[in-house]
């Protein structure tokens, strides 16, 4: 016995205890369980200054930028913005409503649309752009860093270069960058509770300067400059104003595509169920007054300087003023911690850890993403407005259909019915068959196969793939739409999930129910109910 315990030993050792979380099968852990009530703290308020975090950063002058590659001037740019993120805000509102109902992460309500082993492909999707994404701000936040040191110490700026050429970096940007991923990881291995300070710091720091530069652009150009003031000349592929405005909005769309599907991450701390039409409004109305500031400052620097400059590490090192160069840069830099974490580093831990609950949990995640962003060598993935244009809209093929299947299994299927309790349980109501629903990847399928050809030609720009590039320039709303129509049709006519479909929800307990109890499944996994009383617990013991 004592050779098997010693056999054993390691194994046991790189396991998360079960005793941590309430649930004891292999599909639980604490942070995935569902948020003790006295855990669920988060306002209107709170979300406002984590969308103030999320949105005020380099993503979105890098979106902006893309749109505006294709030819617009800020007039056409300024409505795309506006609408595209007001149609994603309409779908991360339904799906934040789901955390918010059950108070559990994306990888846990996705079972119930994709089967307990189902979820594991939809996770990977979801979590692969968190990951490039921390990965790539782990450069332009080391540049901004960059920036500071240089305003402080001006000598700095000639800092002797070591490696070659090829490197694809400079021996400055590289002591920048790992001097910032030591902040950025330690920042992100805090309990995302601590965290609201942060995006509280940096709601209070962030918009200000974007509000300054904004205006330094205004005076500078005197009133806006060649972006805002000249004329559209479209420029992209299609050579179509109309198509070129839908690739713009779904471009802007897949800026937020991935938070489109994994807002229960953030949703299951709301301590009122997500209550109040404000929700909608903050990302269409922080997002589109931030884009004026990489517009307008742009503008600015082609009025100064003679030619555009989205990069804003590159824009900062052309100011005179050390002080403005130092304080917009820690700005940034604050800015970029911000978007990593909430948009980052903590929706792909929360994800990764539903795959392996029994070795994986928020810290383990958090450290191999800190990893991935060194180890990735980054500044080499690093491209021009054409290629992130690629990515984002390739991307958004892939997140809209998944976000449809969601959104109709959920709201229309099981009529917002979950019980979640056989959430962590297998061979329950949501094992389907043998722990995947092939509605749901059939739907998936549906709504993603005629974007393919497209997103082909979009890496490819010479293939010949006929008229479906037209479709592909609103690869997200064409994906989420088909899906949906798909799912519903597959559920309601073709192959109901009965055994899924509940007529009364079980919820996580409310403040004032008593401790869960813990009973013995028939397969021999334990289960645990949420009951009222001490005399109820009993009865079910």
């Amino acid at each position: 016995m004592s050779v098997l315990k010693s056999k054993l030993a390691p194994h046991l050792r790189l396991r998360v205890p079960y005793e941590s979380g309430k649930y004891g099968s292999r599909w639980s852990n604490k942070d995935l369980d569902p948020i003790p009530p006295a855990e669920r703290t988060w306002g209107g308020i709170d979300y406002w200054a984590y969308w103030c975090s999320d949105m005020l950063a380099p993503p979105l002058a890098a979106t902006v930028s893309s749109v505006m590659s294709l030819g617009f001037t800020a007039r056409e740019t300024i409505p795309i913005v506006f609408f595209g993120f007001a149609i994603c805000s309409v779908v991360i509102t339904l799906t934040g409503k789901m955390g918010a109902t059950y108070h559990v992460p994306f990888p846990v309500v996705i079972r119930s649309m994709f089967g307990m082993y189902g979820s594991f492909p939809a996770i990977c999707i979801r979590a692969f752009v968190a990951l490039m994404w921390t990965a790539i701000l782990t450069v332009q936040a080391g540049n901004f860093l960059q920036r500071c040191l240089e305003a402080i110490w001006p000598s700095f700026i000639t800092f002797p270069n070591h490696l070659p050429e090829n490197a694809g970096v400079t021996s400055a940007e590289l002591l920048c960058i790992f001097l910032y991923w030591f902040c950025q990881t330690g920042l992100a291995l805090m309990p995302i509770s601590k965290l609201r300070i942060l995006f509280w710091v940096k709601g209070v720091i962030v918009p200000p300067t974007f509000f300054a530069l904004f205006l330094w652009g205004v005076i500078v150009t005197k009133g806006g400059g060649e972006l805002v003031t000249g004329k559209a000349q479209i420029t992209s592929t299609y050579m179509n104003t109309a198509y070129s405005a839908l690739t713009g909005l779904n471009v802007i769309i897949g800026l937020f595509s991935s938070l489109a599907v994994n807002m229960p991450d953030f949703g299951r701390f709301s301590k009122n169920n997500l209550a109040g039409g404000h929700q909608f409004l903050a990302l269409p109305i922080i997002g589109t007054l931030g884009a004026l500031c990489p517009i307008f400052v742009t503008s600015a620097h082609s009025h100064i300087w003679g030619e555009f400059q989205w990069y804003m590490p590159a824009v900062i090192a052309k100011f005179d003023s050390r002080a403005a160069k130092f304080f917009v840069s820690a700005s940034f830099m604050l800015a970029t911690i911000g978007n990593q974490v909430a948009a980052g580093t903590y929706p792909f831990s929360n994800d990764i850890t539903g795959m392996a609950p029994k070795y994986i949990n928020i810290f383990r995640a958090t450290l191999f993403i800190s990893i991935f962003c060194i180890a990735s060598t980054p500044w080499n993935i690093i491209k021009n407005a054409a290629g992130l244009l690629a990515f984002l809209s390739g991307y958004s093929c892939l997140m809209g259909p998944l976000a449809g299947t969601m959104v109709c299994d959920y709201y229309i299927i099981k009529k917002r019915k979950l019980n979640i309790d056989e959430l962590y349980t297998s061979h329950g109501i949501y094992w389907y068959n043998g722990g995947w629903n092939w509605r749901a990847y059939v739907s998936f399928v549906i709504g993603f196969a005629p974007l393919l050809p497209g997103f082909a030609k979009s890496i490819e720009p010479t293939l010949n793939v006929g008229g479906a590039w037209k479709i592909y320039s609103f690869a997200w709303i064409f994906g989420f739409h088909l899906s949906m129509l798909s799912h519903y049709v597959i559920c309601t006519y073709i192959s109901p999930p009965t055994a899924s479909i509940i007529e009364e929800a079980v919820y996580p307990p409310k403040a004032g129910d008593v401790s869960p109890a813990i009973i013995e499944g028939e397969d021999g996994e334990t289960k645990t109910a949420f009951v009222a009383n001490e005399k109820e617990a009993s009865d079910i013991v």
